[in-house]
């Protein structure tokens, strides 16, 4: 699940503070680094265990409905396909996600209100209209219904995203990168009978992205001085103490990238740390980072330090 983008991310944060205070060992940045990508991963897997939550509400509500001393026809006889998706029953039965609750002692169980108003959200919009009253009982509409509460409901809720942030500081920065894989998972449910084991995502794709991780931390320290060099010979009518100290770091670590990867392009390195540099600094940065490595680039080629494509 855990891309390069967002480990470029967390790299950056790790690394900026470790400019400005400088407290911390390599080994200590490593150990962090691979606890916030942990995080990360907790995360998707907590977002995939919101939908079953917000189903369950559902059912304790219809429930309690036919419960009442005087219920209305409606709740007597209550529309029950919301709460019978076959989609998200593949959810609860996931092992994968059983377990992340047993081991991390995670659940929404103990957020009622949050659950509460994200249900009253889905209940009110046309999107659980139109399925509530769509004679289409397949699987498919099951599963595109929560693709499209998730994508419309639960990725922009500021209550929601508030909530998570009290949760773990570590969850700041990540909610928007891991809504785009929970909705990659939740199109990679294409049948009902298909286990739910083979459709979750891992934490990483493969091994060479943990190593990624951690030598892309430990390039953009170690070789420090010689990045601040090159960025300080190629800002023209600047002094790089003038310099946004967010832009230096980022173009810092696209350095490291640049200079120790040579299956990475450096087409794509300059686009995503521009792409940080848009974020995390500042309207202008974009631009200038973009100026800035370009000329570094062409000097390295240039000297044949930089032999890559």
């Amino acid at each position: 699940m855990i891309n390069r983008v967002l480990i470029r991310s967390k790299v950056l944060q790790l690394v900026y503070s470790y400019c400005l205070n400088n407290n911390k060992s390599l080994e200590n940045l490593e150990k962090e680094l691979d606890y916030s990508l942990a995080k990360a991963y907790d995360l998707y897997n907590y977002l995939l265990l919101l939908m079953p939550a917000v189903t369950r509400y559902a059912r304790k509500k219809i429930e309690l409905g036919k419960r009442k001393l005087k219920p209305t026809p409606e709740e007597i006889e209550p529309n029950t396909k919301f709460i019978n998706n076959r989609f998200i029953e593949q959810l609860e039965n996931n092992l994968q996600l059983q377990d992340f609750v047993k081991n991390q002692k995670k659940s929404w169980e103990n957020s009622p209100e949050i659950i509460k108003s994200l249900f009253e959200l889905i209940s009110s919009s046309d999107v659980y209209k139109e399925y509530m009253a769509s004679e289409d009982n397949s699987y498919e509409a099951d599963r595109e219904l929560w693709r499209k509460i998730y994508k419309t409901i639960i990725c922009n809720n500021n209550n929601l995203n508030s909530y998570l942030e009290e949760q773990s500081l570590y969850w700041n920065d990540d909610k928007d990168i891991v809504d785009t894989f929970v909705l990659k998972t939740i199109k990679r449910f294409t049948k009902e009978t298909l286990p739910a084991e083979k459709v979750i995502l891992p934490q990483f794709k493969d091994e060479d992205d943990r190593k990624y991780a951690m030598s892309l931390l430990g390039r953009s320290i170690v070789n420090m001085d010689y990045y601040r060099e090159l960025i300080a010979n190629n800002v023209k009518n600047w002094n790089i103490e003038r310099v946004a100290f967010m832009d230096v770091v980022i173009m810092q670590i696209a350095l490291a990238e640049i200079l120790s990867f040579p299956s990475i392009p450096v087409s794509v390195s300059l686009n995503e740390y521009v792409d940080l540099a848009k974020i995390y600094s500042t309207p202008k940065s974009g631009s200038f980072v973009n100026g800035t490595l370009e000329g570094i680039v062409n000097q390295l080629k240039n000297d044949g330090i930089l032999t890559k494509i």
